[in-house]
């Protein structure tokens, strides 16, 4: 096991400017349990001097909306200055434009991951209130900056849940792979929580609690980036380091429960977590090549149930 986590999520927002259908951020029950809050510049600092030549990637993103931080462009540079291999953030692309947009690039940014479902009516009935046109024109803008500056960074990644494109993918990747390095897809998470018969893997252990530390903007660390709603908390960085977190007893409890056989089924996050869930393989043909869909078994593939 590494002496440092592979990759920090660090969450600069835990609230998000958007009303998605599909995302917990909505609901009652988040809204209760976590704290809607910026992350504050010290708390940053602070975790950035103690991971800084020791983790090689920093994710600046976690459940709310990183760029409503008003230092965003300054977090990149600080993490960048303190050794941080690779930086990167996941966004809907609002603010992606014109000078926010070039500070975000001039700082050094690694890969921005932006979520777009849909195209057109689809996109705008489920990222409201965006303009489908209007983020077209940010990421335009984006890939005419990187060109005019003779940049391969940031890498600009764009992903959407499938039924938001199930039924035209061609279309959205036509529309995307002009102004974008890699255009994904993900299945539809059960974020809500509102599945009820969970079909379940015959083996499985979590990677993440050798590779990942996830840190809200509060500076309460969670045991996993599928812990929405601060459940399982396993520490304090206001009181605590990075190292004394990843080394510490909680942690080495998570690790020790993904040893015995489905011991991810002593633990509620767990159970409600897609990683453990089995898929069913959906295929599908676009531009005489064959793409392989993964769905959730029994997961609903409506958006927002």
């Amino acid at each position: 096991m590494p002496d440092y986590p592979l990759l920090v999520d660090l969450e600069l927002a835990s609230v998000c400017d958007l009303r998605c259908p599909m995302c917990y951020t909505i609901s009652d029950s988040f809204k209760e349990k976590v704290n809607a809050k910026l992350m504050d510049w010290d708390l940053f600092r602070k975790v950035i001097d103690e991971i800084g030549g020791e983790v090689p990637a920093l994710r600046l993103s976690l459940r709310g909306e990183a760029t409503l931080h008003p230092k965003f462009d300054e977090c990149i540079r600080y993490a960048k200055e303190k050794g941080i291999g690779e930086v990167s953030t996941l966004t809907h692309g609002r603010k992606l434009k014109g000078e926010f947009a070039y500070k975000m690039i001039d700082a050094g940014i690694d890969w921005i991951t932006v979520s777009i479902d849909g195209v057109g009516k689809t996109y705008e009935d489920i990222r409201r209130p965006i303009a489908f046109d209007e983020i077209l024109a940010n990421l335009r803008e984006v890939d005419a900056y990187k060109k005019s500056k003779g940049l391969n960074r940031p890498v600009i990644k764009i992903q959407a849940i499938w039924p938001s494109i199930a039924e035209d993918p061609k279309t959205f990747y036509d529309t995307f792979s002009p102004i974008s390095d890699l255009v994904a897809f993900n299945p539809l998470i059960d974020y809500l929580g509102k599945d009820e018969d969970i079909v379940y893997l015959e083996e499985f252990s979590c990677p993440q609690q050798y590779q990942r530390l996830v840190i809200g903007a509060d500076g309460l660390v969670m045991k996993c980036s599928n812990d929405e709603e601060n459940r399982e908390v396993i520490g304090d960085l206001n009181k605590e380091t990075v190292h004394q977190v990843w080394h510490g007893e909680a942690m080495r409890e998570v690790r020790m429960m993904h040893r015995m056989k489905q011991g991810f089924m002593q633990s509620k996050v767990c159970r409600d977590c897609y990683l453990p869930r089995k898929t069913q393989d959906e295929i599908v043909s676009m531009s005489g090549r064959d793409f392989v869909v993964k769905n959730y078994v029994n997961r609903t593939q409506k958006i927002g149930a």
